[in-house]
């Protein structure tokens, strides 16, 4: 399908000035998309869109484009600026990021990660978006359970939760018991690791918000940092690195495969159902 060029406005956003500065150099060069996609080792669906400010550019674009244009460090700099904005296709690409990667790391400080959770889970809390239908409430459900989908290879997933997932009671007794036996099950197999940040260890760096940490085939790490309402995609070297170091203090003071799966049980004590008592 022909890619016909829309309109775009360079001054919205350093994100858009990138995508204009590409295409004006592009066709000052007399290069079609699929020519440069060539040039720079990527693919035209992804020109095209960071030409049309869809799409942040990879960190490793920049310098392939300051290459073939012979532009220095014009976008270099350009993506210094771009990749410091909020963007709304951030999440967009973080899921696509994640589909893609081969080790998936979390830390959540107080729900069950969605690659972990059970239906029953998710949906309780997504109906806590007072703004969601339950129409849009069934239709996120179905999106999250299709990221749990089995793709070839498998990726190995490895996640750490504070202690307050276990102990925050999320739908019915018995939604909950189920979830944390679900937890239980991929607690230590060879796709899924599951650790537990107990109380007792006290206050550490990343008590603040959720982390993702991807892994992609070609070697590369994204760092996805998440709050109450946003989050920030992190692609550049220095700052996943900084990430991960965090990450790995946290998986050095959490409790072994062993202990968590021990605490795990213990919670899901305060889930089970009471037998009624003859009459």
């Amino acid at each position: 399908m022909k890619f016909t060029p829309r309109d775009l406005n360079p001054y919205v956003s350093a994100r858009h000035y990138f995508g204009s500065e590409q295409r004006r150099h592009r066709e000052t060069a007399k290069l079609s998309l699929v020519q440069l996609a060539d040039v720079v080792n990527s693919s035209k669906s992804t020109l095209a869109r960071i030409e049309t400010a869809e799409l942040m550019p990879p960190p490793d674009l920049p310098s392939r484009l300051d290459a073939a244009f012979g532009t220095d460090e014009h976008f270099h700099g350009l993506y210094q600026l771009a990749r410091r904005e909020a963007h709304p296709d951030q999440y967009r690409r973080f899921m696509d990021l994640e589909a893609q990667a081969h080790t998936v790391e979390t830390y959540e400080p107080q729900v069950v990660p969605g690659l972990f959770q059970t239906d029953a889970y998710a949906r309780v809390l997504l109906r806590c978006q007072e703004d969601l239908s339950e129409e849009q409430v069934e239709e996120r459900v179905a999106a999250r359970m299709s990221r749990q989908e089995r793709r070839q290879p498998v990726p190995f997933r490895w996640t750490i939760i504070d202690e307050s997932v276990l102990r925050r009671q999320v739908g019915d007794k018995s939604s909950m018991y189920k979830q944390l036996a679900s937890l239980l099950k991929q607690g230590n197999t060879p796709s899924s690791k599951v650790q537990v940040m107990p109380f007792s260890a006290g206050p550490h760096s990343l008590m603040g918000g959720a982390l993702n940490l991807l892994t992609l085939p070609n070697g590369s790490t994204a760092a996805y940092e998440e709050g109450i309402e946003t989050g920030h995609l992190h692609e550049g070297p220095d700052t996943v690195r900084k990430w991960r170091r965090q990450y790995e203090v946290l998986r050095a003071n959490a409790l072994s495969l062993t202990a968590s799966a021990e605490l795990i049980r213990k919670a899901m004590e305060d889930y089970k159902a009471c037998d009624t008592p003859p009459s």
